[in-house]
Parts: structure tokens; sequence; C-alpha cells
């Protein structure tokens, strides 16, 4: 017995849509992607990254995983982010959180989960770092907040610290490094003001050296 069989049933009819806009558009798509942008997501159902932003298959490369984190020693995360940026040339990578993470909420608990506590290490750090501005926050829902859009930062940072992207910026190629938070209370996206696209907006310690090639 197929227990999924709607699932089956609403592919067949989004297919069919799409043919009926488009006879090519799947045609289209198998030849190849071009996507100009990188999103670096949570995992939590309810941010579907296509859906946000407006953007069809093939428009945008997706990383997805608990709390939008972006560690320097998690092979999956690099392998993306060079996919992204040496394979397919994206010139914006997004990393976004958003408001009501439940990773985030657990980072700032003390019970124990299991195995995502030493995910979620990398957000009590930040929230250790943090400690003085986080106290100034009016009650708990903002220091929660606060806590998303710091951890998107630090995300921020870590993607640009990689020598993945200053060897990039090193051979030339124009890659932005943005961060996002979305508020599912409104549907809509919060720009940080964080943009980086060159070593220069970055703390000397972690400039590389990249040789010439």
């Amino acid at each position: 017995m197929r227990r999924l069989k709607p699932l089956f049933d609403n592919n067949r009819e989004w297919a069919s849509k799409k043919k009926q806009q488009n006879p090519h558009y799947f045609q289209n798509l198998a030849k190849g992607q071009n996507p100009k942008y990188l999103w670096i997501g949570c995992s939590d159902s309810r941010v579907p990254a296509n859906e946000i932003i407006g953007l069809e298959p093939g428009e945008l490369l997706v990383h997805r995983n608990v709390a939008n984190l972006f560690p320097h020693t998690d092979l999956n995360c690099l392998s993306v982010l060079e996919f992204g940026v040496r394979m397919l040339k994206v010139e914006h990578v997004i990393v976004c959180g958003h408001y009501g993470c439940s990773g985030v909420q657990s980072a700032m608990e003390d019970h124990h989960l299991g195995l995502i506590d030493n995910w979620l290490r990398s957000i009590r750090d930040t929230h250790a770092q943090s400690k003085q501005e986080l106290a100034t926050c009016p009650d708990a829902k903002a220091k929660h907040n606060r806590l998303v859009e710091l951890n998107v930062l630090q995300q921020v940072y870590n993607v640009c610290h990689t020598t993945i992207v200053q060897e990039a910026w090193a051979e030339g190629h124009s890659v932005c490094i943005h961060g996002w938070v979305y508020d599912m209370e409104s549907g809509e996206l919060h720009d940080l003001k964080s943009c980086i696209s060159s070593p220069e907006q970055l703390e000397e310690v972690y400039r590389i050296q990249v040789p010439p090639s």
C-alpha cells in the first residue's frame, strides 16, 4: 500500500500545471542550472527558501540545516559552498535565519537534548560572547530574536573566513555574503545590513594571503 500517495498526486498535479504554462519547462530545467544565489538557511519546515523569495527551480541553490549554521569543519556545508562558488559561480550567498527558531531557543536553555547539543554549541558561544548586549533586551522574545540575528551575523563571517570565498575574491570573482532574517509572523524578510564582498571588510587575522595562480 502506497501510504504517501497524496504526495505523488500533488507532484503530478504540479508537473501538469508547469507543462500547461510552458510545454518545455522540464526539458529546459534538465539542461542544467545557473543560479545566481546560494541560500544557507534553517531546515525548519515553515521556511521554504524558493517560495519566500519567489524564485523558480534552477534559480536558487539551497543548503539547509538546524539553525542555519556554517561550521568551519562541516564538510557538507563546505562542499555546497565550493560547488556554488567555484563551479556554479554564484554571485550572492545568503545566510538566512528566522525568528522563532527552535534551534536558537534550545541553545539558550540548559536542558539536555542529545546529539544536537553538540551541533548547537556555536550558538551557545555566540550567546556567551554577547551576554551583556542580550541582557539589555526587554523580554525573552526580544532576547531570542536578537540571538537569532547575532547567530546569522556570525555565520556570515564564518562563510567569509573560508578559503573557498577568499580564493574566489583573490581570483576576481565577485561574490557577496548577506545576512537576513525571516519573520514568520509577517512573512517578510529583514536585511541585517551585513553585506561582505571583499577581505578588506574582515578582521586582519582572518584574511588569507592567497598565492597567485
